[in-house]
């Protein structure tokens, strides 16, 4: 039922993407425009927001302190291998967004990496050339297809979102996700619920531990934190869906790396 289901749902969005492609990319880029996204739920988000900061200080703001302290070749190890893992839900977004040279290169990457490369560990998919990775999520596959982001939301734990990208994420329990199928999903006898969960809370704290001092900064100078959250989250998120690399604020596309929910 639940494949069913998401078969038709993505066939309907790539029957809109006809309607809304805009063959220069301005529509995509008007669409997802930061500005553009209504916060219809200001207050909930503001107290979810708020939850989150409680939680951010009692847990992952002192345990990325700690992780911060190992050293830098495992801190790299770590965030390699989470990196590994998402070519899982990078792979097929790549197909279904049209992109089959990277769907090609990616597989390429998470093949060597995960044998030769040790789990994911070592990068050595980079020594054979595969050393372009950008990750992708069934949010920025809806997104290319023409849906609009919808209101902002703020997500317990997870933090910012969108409507969008809130229901796009729902695809990665209904099978879109190989990894989640084959711990939580599936009785293996190697891989369990609790490998899938401890990644998710360790991409968390790689997050966290990765951005510091500049989710510090950004705390300790924005007269609205809140505010300034929601907009650097927007522009990363519209970058991400244009793949472009442009700088914006305080912080470049390369240390903006959400908790992704997808």
């Amino acid at each position: 039922m639940f494949k069913k289901l998401l078969i038709i749902l993505i066939t309907t969005l790539t029957l809109n993407s006809f309607a809304y492609a805009g063959s220069d990319g301005e529509l995509l880029l008007k669409r997802n425009n930061p500005s553009e996204v209504k916060d219809c739920f200001e207050g909930l988000n503001r107290a979810t927001f708020a939850l989150n900061q409680t939680l951010d200080g009692i847990i992952f703001k002192p345990v990325a302190k700690v992780y911060r302290m190992l050293p830098s070749p495992a801190r790299k190890g770590v965030s390699n291998s989470l990196n590994n893992l998402s070519h899982l839900t990078t792979i097929p977004n790549n197909l279904l967004q049209g992109d089959f040279e990277k769907a090609v290169t990616n597989t390429g990457r998470f093949v060597i990496n995960t044998t030769l490369g040790i789990l994911g560990l070592i990068d050595v998919a980079q020594y054979f050339g595969l050393n372009e990775y950008e990750k992708e999520d069934y949010g920025q596959t809806f997104a290319k297809l023409g849906a609009r982001p919808g209101c902002y939301l703020v997500l317990p734990v997870l933090g910012p979102s969108t409507a969008r990208d809130t229901i796009a994420s729902s695809l990665n329990f209904l099978g879109g996700d190989p990894w989640y199928n084959v711990t939580v999903r599936n009785d293996t006898n190697y891989l369990n619920e609790a490998d899938y969960y401890a990644s998710r809370l360790g991409a968390g704290v790689d997050f966290r531990a990765k951005n510091y001092d500049s989710i510090n900064n950004l705390e300790d100078n924005s007269i609205d934190f809140y505010a300034s959250v929601k907009s650097l989250y927007l522009q990363d998120r519209q970058q991400k869906i244009l793949n472009t690399k442009k700088i914006v604020d305080t912080q470049d596309d390369s240390e903006w790396e959400e908790i992704e929910s997808q």
